[in-house]
C-alpha cells in the first residue's frame, strides 16, 4: 500500500488537532489447529476483540484487568509486534497521521523511534553481554540519529535524567538492583525522545518502595519530555496515581472507560466494581471485601452473550443472549453493560 494511502494530513483529517493515537475496531485472533499430521484450523482465540480508544499527546491512559484479559496483546498489536486481524491504529507521527495497522514491516522501522516499550522484567530485557552504555546507545546506532562520537554524551545525559550516574555506562546489568535496571530500561526507551511509550507492567516486578520511585520518575519525565503513556498494570492504586483516564478490559474487550477519578469513585460496570473491591485498604481494621469469584472467560470459547455473565452478580436475562456494546453512558464515560443501558441509571 502506498504512503499516500497510509498517511493523512492532520489538517484534512479534522479541523482540530487529532489525538496522538486512535484505535478503531482493533482485533487480534490467534488460530487453533488440530493436533497431528492434518493441522486443520478448528477455532480462534479472540485475544483482542473490537477495541476502540484514544490517547492524547502527553496523556497517560491506564489499562487494567485480570491476567488473560488481553492487555498485553492489545498494546503489542498497537505497536505492531503482532499484525492486527482487523481494525485501524492511527498514530500522529512527525510525518502525519499514519495507520500502523496497514503498514508493511519495512515502513514501520522509521516509526519505532517515536513509539517505545518498557518491559515488565528489567533483567531479562537487558542483554547481559552488553554494557549499560551499549544498551542505551544501541537505538541511536540502529536509527543513525547521531554520530558515533556523540553517542557517549547522549547516553550520559539520559543516565542523569533517570537518576543514574554517567560512569554507570561502563558496567553490566548484573551489577545493578532491580529498580536500577528498570531505570536503564526506561533510559533505553527514551533515548530517541519518543512521543508514545507503552509501559507493560513496568513496576510489577519491583518492591513497593521502588515502585513509587519509578512511578514518580515516569511522571517527571512525562512533564519534561511531553510523553504519552499507555500504562498496563494489575495494581489499581498505581494506575489511579499515574493515569488521567482508565480503560478496564475483560475477555479481550473494553467494558468501561472513563476519567480516572470518576471510574474509581463511581464505577458503573459490575466487573469494575468487583475489581475495586480487591484493592487493599491501608487501614488494618477495615476488612477485605473481595467478591469476585469464578474463573475468567476463555477467549477461545466465549459465551454468546456478555462474557462476564457467568460471574456477574447483577446479570439480567438479556445478558446471556446478547453481547453488550460499548456505548457512551455519560460524556467521556463509556460502559458495555446491558443493565446500565436498559435502566439508564
Amino acid at each position: 500500500m502506498s504512503d499516500k494511502a497510509n498517511t493523512r494530513s492532520a489538517t484534512t483529517a479534522s479541523s482540530k488537532t487529532p489525538p496522538l493515537l486512535e484505535v478503531k475496531g482493533l482485533c487480534k485472533y490467534f488460530p487453533i489447529f488440530r493436533k497431528g499430521i492434518w493441522r486443520r484450523q478448528i477455532g480462534l482465540v479472540k485475544a483482542v476483540d473490537d477495541i476502540n480508544l484514544t490517547l492524547n499527546t502527553g496523556e497517560t491512559l491506564g489499562l487494567v484487568g485480570e491476567s488473560g484479559s488481553g492487555k498485553t496483546t492489545t498494546v503489542r498489536t498497537i505497536l505492531r509486534a503482532f499484525t492486527p486481524t482487523s481494525g485501524s491504529v492511527f498514530f500522529l507521527s512527525k510525518k502525519g497521521l499514519i495507520n500502523l495497522a496497514t503498514l508493511q514491516m519495512r515502513d514501520l522501522k522509521p516509526l519505532r523511534q517515536e513509539m517505545q516499550l518498557i518491559f515488565q522484567d528489567p533483567f531479562s530485557s537487558l542483554n547481559p553481554r552488553m554494557t549499560v552504555g551499549e544498551i542505551i546507545g544501541e537505538p541511536l546506532k540502529i536509527h543513525r540519529l547521531v554520530q558515533n562520537s556523540e553517542i557517549k554524551d547522549h547516553v550520559a545525559e539520559m543516565l542523569k535524567m533517570v537518576g543514574l550516574k554517567p560512569k554507570h555506562r561502563l558496567r553490566y546489568p548484573h551489577a545493578f538492583s532491580g529498580g536500577q535496571r528498570q531505570r536503564i530500561g526506561i533510559a533505553r526507551a527514551l533515548i530517541m525522545r519518543p512521543s508514545l511509550v507503552i509501559a507493560d507492567e513496568a513496576v510489577s516486578a519491583l518492591d513497593v518502595s521502588v515502585q513509587a520511585q519509578i512511578i514518580n520518575l515516569l511522571v517527571d519525565l512525562q512533564q519534561q519530555l511531553g510523553i504519552a503513556y499507555i500504562f498496563v498494570a494489575h495494581d489499581l492504586s498505581v494506575v489511579r496515581h499515574i493515569s488521567k483516564r482508565v480503560a478496564v478490559m475483560y475477555a479481550g474487550r473494553i467494558v468501561e472507560w472513563a476519567a480516572t477519578e470518576k471510574l474509581f469513585t463511581e464505577p458503573q460496570h459490575p466487573y469494575t466494581r468487583l475489581l475495586m473491591s480487591a484493592v487493599p485498604n491501608p487501614d488494618p481494621r477495615v476488612p477485605m471485601n473481595f467478591l469476585l469469584s469464578g474463573e475468567p472467560a476463555d477467549p477461545a470459547r466465549l459465551p454468546s452473550g456478555c462474557a462476564f455473565e457467568p460471574r456477574c452478580p447483577e446479570k439480567i436475562a438479556v445478558c446471556s443472549r446478547e453481547r453488550p456494546e460499548l456505548v457512551e453512558w455519560e460524556a467521556g464515560w463509556w460502559v458495555a453493560c446491558h443493565l446500565r443501558q436498559e435502566s439508564g441509571l
